[in-house]
């Protein structure tokens, strides 16, 4: 005769695999996460007040440089992209108890991946080339998360070492392709011949910005979705609450790390690669550099949700697009918007999560 099933909630059970076991608080969430970004600006116009500058000078100085002309919120959108897409990735991870360091080499991976299938295209005149450049980022992004997945479950090493020591390597292996096969003979700089015209992104008339941004809202919106309506999805966040709440459950703890791995590598492919064919039009060395850290930063500040990583990484995107208008214009530095930042990620996070 069987024993009685234990009921015991998910929340509750112990054996978390993280050193820190997390749940964020959805009750309310949006108005807590804006105090939180509220208080980060009180301190951070205590600080400009403090270096003998005017607050609202330099937050109105820092809005222009960021929305002031059409020009200026199309630049603001370009930067953003990269942010929300890798961000999302992250959040998943993150959802699922997977810590992934790794969006920083997933992302200049998958700029190599674009620039080679753009080069490599018969017809450079094909009108599939964005299609077939973005899937090259893609599948190159993915393949660099699976690197760091099988070392992490093969070798039992833990995935911040693995996806954290394979960005140095991916950022070393953009310079070694660029010295290569892929670098433009005879330049100053290690760069990329320009691509195609056929494989660059279309850019909307006197916005400046390419049609990045839009592929990147549907994706989290779509992600989202996956999130909380696919069986997926759910054995996903079980895992994320309690390992061993997923194990007795049925699900495959291997078969969820797999799965959010390569979707997260893939998407954060997919931003190196709209990077380079939307903003550069060419791989050149150091695209990507502080992309993925930042990513991290931004789906903290969404409470690793997706639909709520698209104002945290317009949030992050406008703060840096602004930055140096305010530090032109007033005189106060613009790495005053990393103080910004980490103080907005810090109040989100006293805000949102409970230590379970």
């Amino acid at each position: 005769m069987s024993e009685p099933t234990p009921s015991v909630p998910v929340a509750a059970m112990p054996g978390a695999r993280l050193p820190f076991s997390l749940q964020f608080r959805t009750q309310g969430l949006p108005a807590r996460i804006l105090f939180a970004v509220l208080l980060s600006m009180l301190c951070a116009a205590a600080l400009i007040a403090l270096a003998g500058h005017n607050p609202i000078a330099a937050f109105a100085a820092m809005a222009a440089g960021a929305v002031g002309s059409p020009h200026q919120i199309g630049a603001a959108l370009n930067r953003t992209t990269p942010y929300l897409l890798a961000g999302t990735g992250v959040a998943l991870c993150f959802r699922a108890g997977i810590i992934n360091i790794g969006a920083e080499g997933q992302i200049a991976v998958g700029g190599i991946g674009a620039a080679a299938a753009a080069l490599a295209l018969p017809n450079a005149g094909s009108p599939l080339a964005i299609v077939v450049t973005l899937i090259g980022a893609a599948f190159a992004g993915a393949v660099w998360a699976a690197v760091a997945t099988a070392i992490h479950l093969g070798r039992q090493v833990h995935e911040v070492l693995t996806t954290l020591l394979l960005n140095f390597v991916a950022l070393l292996l953009v310079q070694q392709v660029l010295a290569g096969s892929l670098g433009q003979k005879g330049a100053g700089f290690l760069q990329s011949p320009l691509l195609p015209r056929a494989a660059w992104f279309p850019r909307f008339p006197n916005l400046d910005a390419h049609p990045g941004f839009i592929i990147a809202v549907v994706a989290s919106v779509a992600l989202s979705f996956f999130l909380w309506r696919t069986r997926f999805g759910f054995a996903l966040r079980v895992a994320g609450s309690s390992r061993k709440a997923a194990a007795y459950a049925g699900f495959s703890l291997p078969a969820i790390t797999w799965g959010v791995m390569l979707l997260a590598g893939a998407l954060a492919g997919l931003a190196g690669g709209i990077e380079v064919v939307g903003v550069h039009h060419r791989l050149i060395e150091g695209f990507s550099t502080g992309f993925g850290f930042k990513a991290v930063t931004v789906a903290l500040l969404g409470a690793v949700e997706p639909v709520a990583v698209i104002p945290a990484a317009l949030f992050v995107g406008l703060l840096e697009a602004g930055s140096l208008s305010m530090q032109r214009q007033i005189g106060v530095p613009s790495a005053l918007v990393a103080v910004i930042e980490g103080l907005t990620m810090m109040f989100v996070l006293a805000a949102t999560v409970r230590r379970t």
